[in-house]
């Protein structure tokens, strides 16, 4: 008989040890890495539910590189919303089993780095139109497919992608109706995705830094304002929005352009940081106008008002429109972000007067609802679009100072600093970009507050020292009687300045301006 070895002087019979056939070994799926960017939200996150789907575990990944955003690193209101909002979805990854691994550096290193410590085999986002970052994208994708992973890329942060549409001559729109008209006629976004249920964890997290060591809030704490008017992240993008639909929407044709009312959504930073898509809110849309219907999550057309389209002409979903136009010329025009569109302004006689930018920026300049709107901008990190239009003309073409400082103000102080739209507007405004207002149109910062300020509380709120003016008096304090200037407590020059420029004199000297520039060809 066939023995076995010796154990403590004992002989076994090898027959007696049946052989125990031992599982074999399961290979467990290689990581996916979901790299958040500017989509800081859970649901229709197209990027993180195909990292899911690859069923292995996930690794959420944010990645601060803002060197390799060139000119434009996000301002400093941007960087304070960007803190909040990293912790509020590190939050809600935690409620889903997972945690947000947080990295700083070179992005191409980084994201190597990650793949090399994690083995993953996937690595997913979402992309972004600016154009130093389309650049910089583009020769990532082939890096680290070459690092052994696989890459997959999604438009997320759009309702289509610029480069799909064109107009008839086959050239990219620049005129906004007919480029919106073009996407409603084949606009038909899929249903938003719901946010997954759980996130599997990898047997081993790789190690992140802390959010304070990113460093994103500002050393002096002037961000007091921002913290009284905004709480960032997902759930209450989700919410402001419901709230607007239910309470706003109906009154917005009316009420959009007067920032003495709250009329209007302020989503643009959540839409921004990618917080809530543009696909949630034209799904919500559809359902308040009660073309879809959802049900424990699932939606279905009402069949009996399928064919009912009026809330596509809605001007809610018009500006969302702009939005979208926005990016769409700034893809096919990528030197509009510091150049002017039409070519000729590049020789328009603009004027460097440092002491006329510094009252703009801080909101002295004696004209009541340009310097209320430029004190809450500084304090809240937003501005009314309304008064936007008026502010950008005051310094465009009141007092002739080139579009580009304004448009590097509002990109350091807004919390929506977006550089498609920040363009767009200040091109807008100077008469120098597509669809642009004609430079003759010059806002009068007076009757624009009459118009959309009637009883000055705007200006009042936030012009505190001129708030005993009684209405006739509120946009135009300089004008005011010397007796009702006492009366209330005024000494212009002193509590509020005079106007540094005549508004009618320097519309007669930016008109000839133009005119010069028209002649010269």
């Amino acid at each position: 008989m066939e023995r076995v070895a010796d154990h403590a002087g004992l002989r076994f019979p090898r027959r007696q040890f049946p052989r125990v056939k031992q599982p074999r070994a399961r290979s467990q799926p290689r990581p996916a890495i979901a790299w958040f960017r500017n989509d800081l939200r859970l649901a229709d996150n197209r990027a993180l539910l195909a990292a899911v789907r690859a069923h292995g575990p996930v690794i959420p990944v944010f990645v601060w590189a803002p060197d390799g955003e060139g000119a434009w690193p996000p301002g400093a209101a941007s960087c304070w919303w960007l803190h909040q909002s990293l912790g509020e979805l590190s939050a809600a990854l935690q409620a889903k089993g997972s945690r947000l691994i947080l990295r700083a550096g070179p992005t191409l290193d980084t994201l190597r780095g990650l793949i090399a410590e994690t083995q993953a085999a996937l690595i997913c986002w979402n992309q972004r139109g600016e154009p130093r970052l389309r650049t910089r994208d583009a020769k990532l994708e082939p890096a680290l497919r070459a690092s052994g992973c696989e890459v997959k890329t999604f438009c997320s942060s759009l309702l289509h992608e610029p480069a799909n549409t064109k107009n008839q001559a086959g050239k990219p729109f620049q005129v906004f109706t007919p480029f919106w008209k073009h996407c409603l006629d084949r606009l038909e976004p899929s249903t938003p995705l719901p946010a997954p249920a759980r996130l599997k964890a990898p047997a081993s997290w790789p190690t992140s830094l802390r959010l304070a060591e990113l460093k994103l809030e500002p050393v002096v704490n002037w961000a007091g304002g921002l913290r009284a008017a905004w709480q960032p992240g997902e759930k209450t993008a989700l919410k402001r929005l419901r709230s607007f639909l239910q309470q706003r929407l109906a009154t917005y044709e009316v009420e959009r352009d007067r920032p003495d009312l709250a009329g209007t959504s302020t989503l643009s930073p959540y839409l921004h940081f990618g917080e809530i898509s543009p696909r949630q809110i034209w799904h919500a849309l559809q359902e308040q106008a009660g073309c879809v219907k959802a049900t424990r999550g699932k939606v279905f057309r009402d069949s009996s008002r399928a064919g009912s389209s009026s809330w596509r002409q809605s001007r809610f979903l018009t500006e969302l429109g702009w939005r979208e136009f926005a990016h769409y010329l700034l893809y096919h025009f990528p030197d509009t972000d510091s150049a002017p569109l039409r070519a000729e302004f590049s020789r328009f006689p603009w004027r460097s007067e440092a002491r006329w930018l510094r009252a703009w920026q801080r909101g002295l300049t004696g004209y009541p609802f340009v310097d209320a709107g430029m004190r809450q901008l500084w304090t809240t990190g937003w501005m009314h679009n309304r008064v936007r239009m008026v502010v950008a003309s005051f310094l465009v073409k009141d007092l002739l100072i080139p579009w580009q400082e304004g448009t590097r103000w509002f990109w350091d102080t807004l919390v929506d600093a977006d550089l498609a739209q920040n363009t767009l507007g200040w091109q807008w405004a100077a008469g120098c970009g597509a669809d642009a207002a004609p430079f003759f149109r010059i806002f009068n910062p007076v009757t624009q507050g009459e118009k959309f300020d009637p009883a000055g509380t705007y200006v009042r709120r936030w012009l505190p020292e001129i708030g005993r003016l009684p209405n006739q008096w509120i946009h135009k304090p300089y004008a005011a009687p010397a007796e009702v200037l006492a009366q209330a407590s005024i000494i212009l020059g002193e509590t509020y300045p005079e106007p540094i420029v005549s508004h009618s004199s320097a519309r007669e000297v930016a008109l000839e301006a133009y005119a010069k520039l028209k002649r010269a060809g």
